[in-house]
């Protein structure tokens, strides 16, 4: 068969440096011969990265891949690999029915439904320990920056939520076919000791998307047209704006919106 055409509707840009595969291979913890770790492919494309993934013994490799093309391209140049290549949408994948826990996921992720992508890995936090992904550049930098950035923003507040997160290198566009028009970047999530967040977390999510809602404005603003004015009730961070805020600072939030609402 020959090289699997990329789909510009899949947001596929297919890695072409073996050496930037290693690396991204390289940056994904594992278990041991013994007792390999689940680790799971999204989005293996023509193989790129997998290959490096296979040959490593402290890992079992699955992978999720949605182009039927790429399904039988993998078929025919990694017949062993096969019985553990799921043919589907991964967003759509119950991943504890299918691949069991841990699980640790990793790909050069389609950047269309990369955020959709880190949101199921929030989803499914209890199982999964670590996540590397290639993604946008942009994409990379907001979600490891830290308060007080302008890049910082919702999918930085609830992934550092639960994550620990690792901006591991910058990768340029001549590396893909077809070559992207932006820049792109490896990341590493790996699970923090949170177990509980200290509120209803349902209500974090609804305060940190509101607050970030009209960024330049202050909480007051922003929150006021979610939740109404509170009674006139004020709270300390009322006078600054969303960036500025940190995890624990939005669940103090959360549990006074909570108490306020």
């Amino acid at each position: 068969m020959n090289l699997v055409r990329a789909k510009k509707a899949l947001g596929q840009h297919f890695l072409t440096d073996l050496n930037i595969a290693r690396k991204i291979c390289d940056a994904m913890s594992g278990g041991t011969a013994a007792e390999p770790a689940t680790v799971l492919e999204v989005g293996c494309g023509m193989g790129v990265l997998t290959q490096f993934l296979l040959q490593r013994e402290d890992i079992t490799t699955w992978g999720a891949e949605i182009d039927s093309e790429s399904v039988e391209y993998l078929h025919e140049h990694y017949p062993d690999f096969a019985p553990r290549l799921v043919e589907g949408d991964f967003l759509k994948m119950d991943l504890r029915d299918k691949f069991g826990s841990p699980l640790r996921v990793i790909g050069n992720f389609p950047y269309n439904i990369s955020s959709q992508i880190f949101f199921k890995v929030i989803e499914n936090r209890d199982i999964i320990p670590e996540c590397v992904g290639m993604i946008q550049k942009e994409v990379a930098v907001r979600i490891a920056e830290p308060p007080g950035s302008r890049e910082y923003g919702i999918l930085s507040v609830l992934l550092q939520a639960w994550y620990d997160i690792d901006y591991l290198f910058t990768v340029g566009e001549k590396i893909f076919n077809p070559p992207p028009k932006v820049k792109s970047a490896v990341i590493r999530l790996k699970r923090n000791a949170t177990e509980n967040l200290g509120c209803d977390e349902a209500l974090f999510v609804k305060v940190v998307k509101a607050s970030f809602g009209q960024r330049r404005k202050m909480l007051r603003n922003s929150l006021k047209s979610v939740f109404g004015d509170f009674g006139g009730a004020e709270h300390r961070f009322f006078t600054q704006r969303a960036e500025q805020l940190s995890v624990a600072d939005f669940v103090e939030l959360t549990n006074w919106v909570a108490e306020n609402k």
